[in-house]
């Protein structure tokens, strides 16, 4: 039976860190003379939004209606990206700060295989931040769901405000979380850590009885509705009060993990947004993951794919 609903009319509202992939390919026929590394003879580019960016355009990708919130710096970067989510059909906001470079991920990949990847990155002022604030406030009334995209670039200063304010309103928050302070996700709907982002919370677990322990305990502690674990071959569990549901793996050729997180949030908001419960949204979130990792770098997973799958 095809459980995948209508997303025409989802309203999704994205903040967070926004980034530009930039891909250069090329062929690695040789080592080079002057240090034992591989030369890349570049022969095309690509760039694709990363981050935030990348999230909002799954968003899009599964049929919702969807406005990008985030800070970029006033460079070519920051243009592209904004060039790039217009025409992936994404309603943005990037408010400019001109101390501030766009956060570039490049990736050098040869034969197939990712050989090197630079990043280029600073914070946000924090004048601009508070204006993106103010933004967002305004924006609330006009989405059903809100995914605040943390990858601890400075973009989300404000998170713990942001919950509260779209709480107040009544829209659910879905927050990809980064770094070991958790407490500033406090009162959130729904937290999607990956199994290693969690262990740096929580420490490790022996067995899933202890790390229902553990989740539950961190939960109750951050007064949130729910919590979803992404377990990688595991698949992924959800923690909500009085029960667990788990997901295994679909069992596909793993290509590249990139971005997967980013699709399993956007997967969740809009299935959520569109009227499934969190087990069902979380079952399509795994299949749409599924999806995603069998592709080259921050891929999407299309309305028709996850169809397809289901």
């Amino acid at each position: 039976m095809n459980t995948v609903p209508d997303t025409s009319a989802t309203r999704i509202l994205v903040v967070g860190d926004v980034m530009l992939d930039r891909y250069w390919f090329g062929e690695v026929s040789r080592i080079s003379p002057e240090a034992p590394v591989p030369v890349v003879k570049v022969e095309r580019s690509e760039e694709r939004p990363g981050g935030a960016a990348n999230v909002a355009r799954n968003c899009a990708a599964l049929g919702a209606r969807v406005a990008l919130l985030s800070v970029v710096g006033a460079d070519e970067a920051g243009q592209n990206l904004a060039r790039l989510m217009k025409d992936s059909g994404i309603e943005c906001s990037l408010h400019e700060d001109a101390k501030l470079s766009t956060t570039v991920k490049l990736r050098v990949v040869g034969r197939q295989q990712q050989l090197l990847r630079i990043d280029f990155e600073n914070a946000p002022d924090h004048e601009v931040l508070q204006a993106k604030l103010a933004d967002f406030e305004s924006k609330l009334a006009a989405c059903d769901v809100v995914i605040l995209s943390d990858y601890g670039k400075g973009g989300l200063t404000h998170i713990t405000e942001m919950i509260r304010l779209a709480r107040t309103a009544g829209k659910p928050v879905l927050v990809d979380p980064k770094g070991e302070d958790y407490a500033r996700y406090a009162g959130a709907t729904l937290l999607t850590p990956n199994r290693s982002e969690l262990r740096q919370v929580v420490g490790r677990w022996q067995d899933d009885k202890e790390l229902a322990q553990k989740a539950t305990r961190l939960r109750d502690e951050l007064k949130l509705d729910a919590l979803l674990v992404t377990r990688s071959e595991e698949g992924m569990t959800l923690f909500s009060p009085g029960d667990v549901s788990h997901e295994p793996a679909v069992a596909r050729e793993v290509y590249d993990v990139s971005g997967a997180g980013d699709t399993v949030i956007a997967t969740l908001a809009v299935m959520l947004g569109s009227g499934l419960s969190l087990p069902q949204a979380m079952r399509q979130a795994n299949l749409a993951a599924g999806i995603v990792v069998g592709k080259l770098g921050t891929a999407t997973c299309s309305l028709d794919e996850l169809k397809q799958v289901n």
